[in-house]
Parts: C-alpha cells; structure tokens; sequence
C-alpha cells in the first residue's frame, strides 16, 4: 500500500481550523482491531474511533455492502425513499420499541431531532407553556447549539452568545434534584443511560424507573440518548433493553454505522406523527449508501453471538485492568457496562488521564479519556481474544512509565 508521506502532522496547523489537536500519529491502514501509521507503526485499537468501529476496521461484510451499494445508487434527496432506508428503519422498528425512524448523519442531528420533536409535541398537545426540557450535569448531546446547551458542560456552550432557553440541569443519579425542579411545565427529559464523556457513570436502576414516572406523572417525554450506549455496545442492541424502562424517544449514531456516518431518531407512531411534512429535514439523511452499510452492521451485532461475545470481553477486559491495577495502584475502580469502560484514576493520579493515554500511544495502543480523571476503552464488539491481551500488555507498559515518572 502507497503512503503519501508529504502529508504530515504539521499541515494540519497550516490548513485546518484549530478547533482539535490530533496527535501526530497519522493512521493509513486498519484490518479488524488493528491500525498502521504512515511508518507502519502497528496500534492495537481500544478506541473504536470512539465507540463507533463497532466491527473493528474495514469488516467484510462493512465493505462488501459499501461497494454492493457503491455501484448501484449513492444518493437520492428524501423527494424519493430508497430501499436500503427502508430495509434499516423496517429492521430497527422490529428490534425495538419504536414504530417510526428518522435518519440522520450523526448523533447531534438526531438528537436535535429529538428535541424539537418534544417541544412540537408538547406545543402540539398542551400548549405553549409546555417547554422545559431536564437534562443532567456532566451529560453530552452534541455540538450543535440546542444540543450542547442541552448537554450538561457549561465549557462546551459558553462563549457563543444567548442560549437556548428553557433548559434545566441536575445532578445524575439524585431523584430528589429531579422531582424538585420537574413540573407540569416540563415536556421532556433527556438523559443517557450511561453517561460516556461525563465519565462512564451508568444510571441506577431506582433512578430510571423514578425519572420515567415522573416523566408519565408530568405528561412529559422520556428521550435515551443512546449515541455511544447504542448497537451493542452494553450487551445488548440498545441499553434501554438492560431494564424494564422504556424511553418514548431514543437516538442512535456512532456504531450503527460501524464507522460511515448515518444516525437515526427511534419513536413511536403517536408522537412522530408530530413532525409534520416540513417540519424538519436532512439532505443526508437516509442516504442509501449510509444504510447499506448499516443494514450491515445491524446483521452482524444483532445476533445472539456477538452480544454474548460483548459480555465475555467485558469481563477479560475487566479482569486485564485490575491485574494491571493490583500492580501499579492507579486506579479507585473499572466502571462502566459492556465494552464501554473506565479506568477512574485515584488521589495520587487526578488530573493526568491524558498522560495514559499519550503513553499508551509510544507503547502502540490507541485509548480514550472520558474528563481528566478517566481513561476510557471502547473496542470493537468482535475483537479478538489475543488482541484483548496483547492491548492489555502495551497498556501495563505504558502504566509503569506514567507510574515511574
């Protein structure tokens, strides 16, 4: 395989907007749970592209049905349906709760779908007044403006002027701060059933069933941001299915198309009959070589074997990180569900989740932070066993050079 090496880390500076600071590792080449720099420099992946490669890199069945599709139609506007568009939303209909799908190209559209679908709703049913929407500190929803002041981090939305109003947040996990500040007034509640960027906090099962009587007491809408929690990633299709709670609402992005950016927003008949013929749209959205692909995906993770499979990497990939941690005394504990984990550093660590990550990348592994006090891992769902061990091995190498200063 050829590599342009006169593309390099410094045109970066030169060309892109600074809003991101890559690091200089350039990848070229993945196949399964493995990638290869410009210089061939081989990582064992324990970042999925952030709990999006949920098949690893370039799957077959990913590929086969990107160039199936490739050579019959690429894109259509939504003046026309396409069958890929409909064999996906006819396939996630069956698999969940929901009756009516909207397509979109990441998780901030489809939540952005999401939150304006609850305030026509309530607008539709109860009036104007019907407006607020609860949401949770620490929580992510996306970068688009209603979204990101929806989400629960104050450095993402500060600095761009007024924000969206309406919006109330409270501690996750605190029924009591819930039930103080919902009201009649309030039409939805957005939360994640595992807060990803917040930093691997799952909602206790008291506080779901709490939130979602409340949610039925005030006439309000459930909405599950399931963006990174989505498409197998816990366990199971989607993470409301760990429980008895049911969201009115969920959105789905990141794995759904193992790396080809689609999304959808899932509902039911009544409330989707809310949005109306022009009342919201997506050039992209539905795009037949996007849900070729994700009809693929969805065959692949939907299957008894690779759920299962998620269970038992969770467990070696658990196991792995607190051997390394009776070793090197890093980490208070490994939370999280699935292969959605952190590692959550202690008193003598705080701050310095980053300085895993950079080592962990010299030793050849590629991870995630989620805060600046918890080194994330979100592998592919099918990864092998021996690269599950093999990861693990880089990543004690690189705790002992953070360990040994």
């Amino acid at each position: 395989m050829s590599v342009n090496n006169t593309l390099t880390r410094a045109q970066f500076d030169e060309v892109m907007v600074p809003n991101y600071a890559p690091s200089a590792v350039i990848p070229v080449r993945g196949e399964g749970s493995r990638v290869w720099d410009q210089d061939g420099k081989e990582f064992i992946d324990f970042a999925g592209g952030i709990a999006v490669n949920c098949l690893g890199h370039c799957h077959p069945a990913l590929v086969g049905a990107l160039k199936e599709q490739g050579e019959k139609i690429w894109h259509l506007s939504n003046v026309m349906t396409n069958e890929p568009a409909l064999e996906l939303a006819t396939k996630l209909v069956n698999a969940t709760f929901a009756d009516r799908v909207y397509f979109a190209n990441s998780g901030a559209e489809a939540n952005e779908a999401a939150l304006k679908l609850v305030r026509r709703y309530a607008m539709d049913k109860f009036g104007a007044e019907k407006d607020q929407i609860i949401a949770f500190d620490k929580a992510f929803h996306g970068r688009t403006f209603f979204t990101v002041s929806v989400g629960g981090q104050a450095a993402y939305s500060d600095g761009f002027g007024p924000k969206p109003q309406s919006i109330t947040h409270v501690p996750f996990n605190d029924i009591a701060a819930l039930e103080a500040v919902i009201s009649d007034k309030t039409c939805a509640i957005m939360m994640e059933p595992l807060q990803g960027e917040g930093g691997i906090i799952d909602a206790e099962p008291e506080f779901l069933k709490a939130v979602r009587a409340l949610c039925d007491k005030h006439n309000a809408l459930l909405v599950f941001d399931e963006v990174q929690t989505g498409v197998g990633r816990l366990g199971e299709l989607y993470s409301y299915m760990r429980g008895d709670v049911v969201p009115d609402i969920l959105t789905t992005a990141k794995a759904l198309g193992g790396g080809f950016p689609i999304a959808a927003m899932l509902t039911t008949k009544e409330i989707a009959a809310h949005l109306k013929i022009g009342t919201h749209g997506s050039t992209y959205g539905g795009n037949p070589l996007a849900c070729a692909v994700a009809n693929a995906v969805l065959d692949v993770v939907n299957t008894p074997e690779v759920l299962e499979g998620v269970k038992v990497r969770e467990q070696l990939l658990r196991d792995g990180l607190n051997k390394i941690n009776d070793k090197y005394d890093v980490f208070t504990e490994v939370r999280g569900q699935g292969l959605l984990l952190g590692a959550v550093l202690n008193d003598k660590f705080q701050g310095r989740a980053k300085e895993f990550l950079v080592a962990g990348t010299a030793e050849g592994l590629m991870s995630l932070i989620a805060g600046a006090n918890v080194i994330r891992f979100t592998p592919s769902l099918v990864i092998p066993e021996a690269d599950i061990a093999e990861g693990l091995a880089r990543f004690e190498r690189a705790v002992a050079k953070v360990v040994a200063g």
